[in-house]
């Protein structure tokens, strides 16, 4: 039986493509989406994936994901340097969960070198734009053995 990921795009990912071509890169949401299912499918994942601009709306899916989802990928997005409730909720489900970025948030506003989900992720990828995603599939074929 094939492992179930879920990923979940935070606030303004919506805009990808358009927003911030420069950091995001200029491939729309639908299209990303498009390649990390395909990819998933390659490496033997079935995946689901949604996107909100809703701190409580995360929280819910992250609930929904126990007993559904074998691994979580999440960018948060800004919730990423402030949600103390996405933190708590990742803790609750007791489900690995990857944090993802487009940007390295090192390289980027002060306010953005704190991740405050971090330490509740079994692991944080940054920098890579898209391939961010790609790269934690490819870390849940080592963790979901």
């Amino acid at each position: 039986m094939k492992k179930q990921l879920l990923v979940i795009h935070g606030p303004n990912i919506n805009l990808t493509g358009v927003r911030e071509p420069g950091v995001y890169g200029s491939e729309s949401l639908g299209q990303i989406d498009e390649e990390i299912r395909a990819y998933c499918e390659k490496e033997g994942f079935t995946c689901e994936i949604r996107q909100s601009n809703h701190e409580g709306q995360i929280i819910d899916w992250l609930h929904e994901a126990m007993g559904r989802a074998d691994g979580i990928i999440l960018n948060a997005g800004a919730y990423t340097h402030y949600s103390y409730a996405i933190h708590d909720a990742i803790a609750a489900v007791k489900i690995p969960c990857i944090e993802v970025h487009f940007s390295n948030i090192q390289a980027r506003n002060d306010f953005r070198h704190l991740s405050v989900i971090a330490p509740v992720c079994v692991g944080s990828i940054a920098g890579f734009g898209k391939n961010s995603y790609l790269l934690a599939i490819d870390a849940f074929k080592k963790i979901l053995v």
